[in-house]
């Protein structure tokens, strides 16, 4: 298999504006309702991380009418539209395995199907760097896998793409070990599987 980071950051770059156009709906879908729940746990203001921030809809700029948010995304195309569809958020090209930030740096992360797309031995270790970046008492909402599997699809949404995930009990055993609590736990179906939904807490 050809780097698995590579697939990901090239297939974003050749299929931004299919995957995800300006005109997205909103209102009606899992972000909404996952949102709306996860917002309930921090005030307006808040400073919130989203990691695989994609270009910016529907999150961030969902995010940004209220909050301070910062994004992150490995893809330059995506990144690109972000800051010119949401100019009240700073984006940021990056690898979320790679980067880093000062302890304490957010009361909030959102991480939208975007874990998925590290290779999953990868994966308990950038949940401890998220609970590291989060103040205390900060929270957590991120789509992971439901069922354990590692693949390509040469066509998806034009483009080759890359995903790799535990199953649903494993990222409960991670989050838990990376210290912290789990709030709520929800899931969105997706085809013949789906994905499991975790709102968590950083305890003190």
């Amino acid at each position: 298999m050809d780097d698995p980071k590579s697939i990901v950051r090239d297939g974003y770059d050749n299929i931004s504006h299919n995957y995800r156009r300006e005109d997205f709906q909103f209102e009606g879908t899992g972000y909404q309702a996952f949102l709306t729940e996860f917002e309930a746990y921090f005030a307006p203001g808040s400073r919130i991380l989203d990691l695989g921030c994609g270009c910016g809809i529907p999150v961030a700029r969902y995010l940004a009418q209220r909050h301070d948010v910062t994004g992150v995304d490995m893809s330059a195309v995506q990144i690109e539209r972000a800051r010119g569809l949401v100019p009240s958020a700073r984006f940021l090209q990056a690898d979320m395995t790679e980067i880093d930030f000062a302890d304490g740096s957010f009361d909030a992360i959102v991480s939208f199907f975007a874990v998925i797309h590290v290779p999953v031995e990868e994966q308990p270790a950038l949940l401890a760097r998220m609970r590291r970046w989060l103040a205390a008492g900060g929270h957590l909402l991120a789509t992971v896998g439901f069922m354990e599997w590692t693949g390509t699809r040469d066509e998806w949404h034009g483009g080759r793409m890359y995903w790799s995930h535990a199953d649903r009990a494993t990222y409960e055993r991670w989050l838990t070990d990376a210290g912290f609590t789990i709030l709520a736990e929800r899931f969105q179906p997706d085809g013949d599987s789906g994905h499991a939904v975790f709102m968590a807490r950083k305890e003190v």
